[in-house]
Order: C-alpha cells, then sequence, then structure tokens
C-alpha cells in the first residue's frame, strides 16, 4: 500500500509543460491550506484549454514564508524557472511556498475533464491543490492506471 502522500494540483498549462519538461524547478503557491509534504507526489492537472490530468513530479524542498523571503531563498538556487507571472501570483499573499519539482514526468497518456467527469460524475479538478486518498475514485480508478500501478 502507497504510504507517500499525494496531491492533486491546477497548474496553467504554460507552467505545468515546464514543470514537466523540466524547465521548471519550483513551483509557487499561495499558502492557504497546509503545506505540501516534502517527498509526496503532485499530480499534475493542466487547466485553462487543456483540461486534462497530464503528469506528475515529485515534491523536493517545500520552502514557506514572505514572498520576499521566497525570493531571497530561490535566488540562491540560479534558473529556476520561476518568472514575473509566477510572483504576480503570489505577490500580496500573507505566506506562500515554493515546491522544488524533482522527478517531473509526463503520463503516456492524459485524461481530459470530460473523461474524467464521465467515471467520476461531478469530478471537478481543485482551484489550487488537495490531498488525494488511495480510497478515492480518482486515485482507485485513474491516477493509479496512469502510474501503471497493479490492482491488489
Amino acid at each position: 500500500m502507497r504510504t507517500t502522500k499525494m496531491y492533486l494540483m491546477s497548474i496553467r498549462p504554460k507552467y505545468a509543460t515546464k514543470i514537466l519538461r523540466g524547465e521548471k524547478k519550483f513551483e509557487l503557491r499561495k499558502l492557504v491550506f497546509k503545506p505540501i509534504e516534502r517527498g509526496s507526489i503532485v499530480v499534475v492537472y493542466a487547466s485553462g484549454n487543456i483540461k486534462a490530468i497530464i503528469g506528475e513530479f515529485r515534491a523536493g524542498r517545500v520552502i514557506e514564508g514572505a514572498v520576499s523571503e521566497l525570493r531571497r531563498i530561490l535566488s540562491r538556487f540560479g534558473p529556476t524557472g520561476v518568472d514575473r507571472e509566477d510572483w504576480s501570483y503570489v505577490e500580496g499573499a500573507r505566506k506562500a511556498m515554493a515546491i522544488e519539482v524533482l522527478e517531473p514526468k509526463f503520463y503516456d497518456r492524459r485524461i481530459r475533464l470530460k473523461d474524467l467527469r464521465r467515471i467520476i460524475p461531478g469530478f471537478n479538478p481543485p482551484m489550487s491543490y488537495r490531498e488525494l486518498s488511495v480510497d478515492e475514485p480518482l486515485y482507485k480508478l485513474v491516477i493509479s492506471k496512469l502510474r501503471g500501478e497493479r490492482s491488489v
């Protein structure tokens, strides 16, 4: 049974693609919920015109703090792929987090929102991110198959 935490995260297509190609080394988020745990798997739902689950990455370092503090810390990492639009997204947040992207990979196939809703009626992707449980239909019926896991 899986013990690593897993999250589903909605990301704009431009950034989702950069993350999964290995071009973007950190994903920024306003910290409204509990932070993502280091070592967790982040399943990427590309929003916008794609509207599909397209891949995943492992969360490396998770840095929390004021936006100015994150800017200072990330500047030490050299090119991170974080751009002006990323920073404007978190600007004004009381607290934000930077999630290091490790082991990014595209799934062999993507599952579109309309197909997800056929499998799981009423499914809606999260506005930002949410934890996934191994017991929920999204994991059992979709993500486990995309990841190539065998049924027990």
